[in-house]
């Protein structure tokens, strides 16, 4: 298989100087496995990407929550792509389910993203997820196969995006997919991927799992056999997100 485990850790909107210094030495003093089993990369608010990258450890790396749809200039209140790279930001997440629901961005917006953001040399979180309504309606896999094709019709390169499968339902609410949920939708993802872009790409892609991922669950839903690492929320200011990385190690035991 070979796909290496994937953990990302998105702050949001939240933390001050001080607390993010303090969520930076945890993790700086967390005992995790080794860069050959995962790779972690955390996402704190725009304003304190350059403080995160100063102080973090040198095997985990950093993501900016956003990037603009194209190259930069008068778009108030944007970070385009190539501020990030000038600032030696590797990874930006794209499409996050509360971008789209909040702000109003569209699958097609969003494929435009990620495909400016590869070009400029980023690589990419492109999240996708179902809200609770459209998954009682049975349309899930519909909803996140139109979402992934967006992407796939803007981009032939895949080796730079790891996708982040969020049910809607089930970020910041408590509610998880049980590991079988989790399990059947990174499949469908996998499978429509082998029928739309690529064999090589269905395998090589790295899908990961968000939505109320804690230390106490992480384990189970890392053992599903399509599921590649997680995009954590919440948990990930915590102690425990160390827990969550050392997740990783149920793959490669």
């Amino acid at each position: 298989m070979g796909r290496k485990f994937f953990v990302g850790g998105n702050w949001k909107c939240n933390g001050t100087t001080e607390e993010v210094k303090k969520i930076v030495a945890t993790l700086n003093d967390g005992k995790v496995a080794s860069q050959d089993v995962v790779e972690v990369v955390v996402s704190p608010p725009f304003v304190f990407l350059p403080l995160v990258q100063s102080l973090l450890r040198p095997d985990f790396h950093v993501a900016a929550q956003n990037c603009w749809v194209k190259k930069g200039g008068a778009f108030t209140g944007e970070v385009s792509a190539e501020i990030l790279v000038n600032l030696g930001i590797p990874w930006v997440i794209v499409g996050h389910s509360e971008r789209r629901a909040l702000l109003g961005e569209s699958n097609e917006f969003v494929g435009d993203k990620v495909a400016y953001a590869l070009s400029q040399g980023l690589k990419v979180i492109a999240c996708v997820g179902e809200t609770l309504e459209q998954r009682e309606a049975g349309s899930t896999v519909d909803i996140v196969a139109a979402q992934t094709r967006a992407i796939a019709e803007r981009i032939s390169d895949w080796k730079n995006v790891v996708i982040a499968y969020e049910p809607v339902w089930a970020i910041g609410t408590g509610k998880v997919a049980t590991p079988s949920q989790a399990q059947e939708v990174h499949f469908e993802l996998r499978k429509w991927l082998k029928e739309n872009v690529s064999a090589e790409v269905s395998e090589s892609t790295r899908i990961i799992y968000g939505g109320s991922v804690n230390g106490a669950n992480s384990k189970e839903l890392a053992a599903q056999p399509d599921l590649d690492g997680f995009l954590v929320g919440g948990a990930s200011l915590k102690p425990e997100f160390v827990d969550i990385i050392n997740s990783a190690t149920v793959k490669s035991s």
